[in-house]
This record gives structure tokens, C-alpha cells and sequence, in this order.
């Protein structure tokens, strides 16, 4: 496993905390981080990622259901819509090849999903980098992640 898809797997950890106790305080995803990552450049690159799922949660969310059709995000399972919710903050918002963003994506959900997870999850993020990609065909560009 690479280090960045070990710091991958951390997040979705704190993410799937956040999903599941959203009135948790937040810290302690960053406690989780420091105790599997210890300090450095990993851990600040787990801590740019679920920093910046929580706060464009809403962005990602709505591009989720629009490409998912027949599903809402309520109805997915827990782990899968946090896999798909971190990859597409990367697709949407990080620097990071797509193409790697979703292969990590089904990476994370054949390791922590069900039997369909992986599927599912290369279908929606597949959809959303097509969605990302006709966004910088317009002119409106990705934004940039820092971690």
C-alpha cells in the first residue's frame, strides 16, 4: 500500500466517524489521524482531506446525487457514500491524476465495502470525472487542494 493510499484510508476512517456521530467533535478525527499517521507530511495530507470534504460537503454532496441516478445518498451504505464523498472532493477540488483518485476510491471500497461496493463506487466517481472534466472543458477549472 502506498503511503498516500494509507492516508486515504485514514480519512475515510474520519469520515465514516463524521457520517455516522456528526455531533462528535471534530478533533477527534484528528487525534485518529496523529495516532495512525503519526506527524508529517501524511498525516497533513489526511488532515487537507478531511478538512476539505467537510467543508465542501454540500458541493460534493450535490454532485453525488446528481450523477447517481436512482440513488440517493441516504439509501447507500455508509462506507461507500464516504468513499465516493473523498473521492469526489479529489476529482472536484485536488491535484491529484483522476484516473488514480478512482482506482484509490475502488481500492478503499473493495477493502472496506460489500461484494458491490467497488462497482458501484468506479460507476459514480466515473460519472463525476466525466462531470469534472466537461466543468474544465467550460472554462470552470478545478480547484485546487493544497494537501
Amino acid at each position: 500500500m502506498t503511503t498516500r493510499s494509507r492516508a486515504r484510508e485514514v480519512a475515510l476512517q474520519v469520515l465514516f466517524q463524521d457520517d455516522l456521530n456528526p455531533r462528535g467533535n471534530p478533533a477527534f478525527g484528528d487525534i485518529l489521524i496523529q495516532q495512525r499517521l503519526g506527524k508529517g507530511g501524511l498525516a497533513e495530507f489526511a488532515r487537507g482531506l478531511v478538512s476539505g470534504v467537510r467543508q465542501h460537503r454540500a458541493d460534493v454532496d450535490a454532485v453525488l446525487k446528481k450523477v447517481a441516478e436512482n440513488w440517493g445518498l441516504e439509501r447507500m451504505a455508509a462506507t461507500d457514500r464516504n468513499v465516493l464523498r473523498l473521492g469526489a472532493y479529489e476529482l472536484l477540488h485536488g491535484d491529484a491524476p483522476p484516473r488514480a483518485v478512482v482506482d484509490e476510491a475502488v481500492e478503499l471500497a473493495k477493502r472496506f465495502g460489500a461484494a458491490q461496493s467497488p462497482q458501484f463506487v468506479n460507476g459514480i466517481l466515473d460519472k463525476v470525472m466525466r462531470e469534472t472534466k466537461e466543468r474544465g472543458e467550460r472554462g470552470e477549472g478545478r480547484e485546487v487542494c493544497n494537501a
